[in-house]
């Protein structure tokens, strides 16, 4: 007796594509990513709150300068300094607790909750790197200096309101950021002191 041809059951497309989905998202999930790699935090905004009209000239004593050169030594007005110390140095220019002469000129305003206040809106944090500086020092110079406005921030929100700036409803945080608005200013990068070219041994 012959036996009969056993049938060949129809493949199903809506099968494999649910299968290859399933594979996909398994992969996902279980793939680990090198986030080292990536941007530890967003890239500061622009500054808030600023007056293109009044930018054309500013005064000297409102600009810290924050320069991070070819090999990563950073300079924080004329001085060196470790990227472990900006932060205190851009919160100390930020503040200018004393209101010195040298230091960033205030605006006496009346601000919400806190009634006449004397405002620092007028300084400006230049931060600039050399072509040639690595990509994860110029972060963490972003980050030290984003931080310094936080702390103040968190600082100010303390005294006043007994918790952080986070933990503050939108008006109360508007306070805050019209007396410590963030301001850093971020120039194109530069590369400097190229090397020559070398002919027969002699530069």
């Amino acid at each position: 007796m012959a036996r009969g041809k056993r049938k060949v059951p129809d493949i199903n497309s809506s099968s494999t594509a649910d299968i290859a989905f399933l594979l996909l998202i398994f992969f996902l999930i279980t793939t680990s990513m090198d986030t080292d790699r990536g941007l530890a935090r967003l890239l500061p905004p622009p500054p808030e709150d600023q007056d293109q009209d009044n930018t054309d000239k500013i005064k000297e004593r409102n600009v810290l300068q924050v320069y991070l050169n070819k090999d990563d030594a950073l300079m924080c007005g004329n001085d060196y300094i470790g990227v472990d110390q900006l932060r205190e140095k851009a919160k100390e220019f930020i503040a200018n607790v004393a209101n010195a002469e040298h230091m960033p000129e205030k605006t006496q305003k009346n601000v919400e909750f806190f009634g006449t206040y004397l405002v620092n809106d007028k300084h400006v944090i230049s931060l600039q790197n050399d072509r040639g500086s690595s990509y994860q020092a110029y972060i963490s110079v972003q980050n030290e200096l984003v931080a310094a406005y936080n702390e103040l921030r968190d600082e100010l929100a303390e005294q006043k309101f007994g918790t952080t700036y986070a933990e503050l409803n939108d008006d109360q945080q508007k306070a805050i950021r019209e007396i410590y608005p963030q301001r850093i200013s971020e120039a194109e990068p530069k590369k400097y002191g190229e090397k020559k070219e070398v002919s027969n041994g002699k530069i």
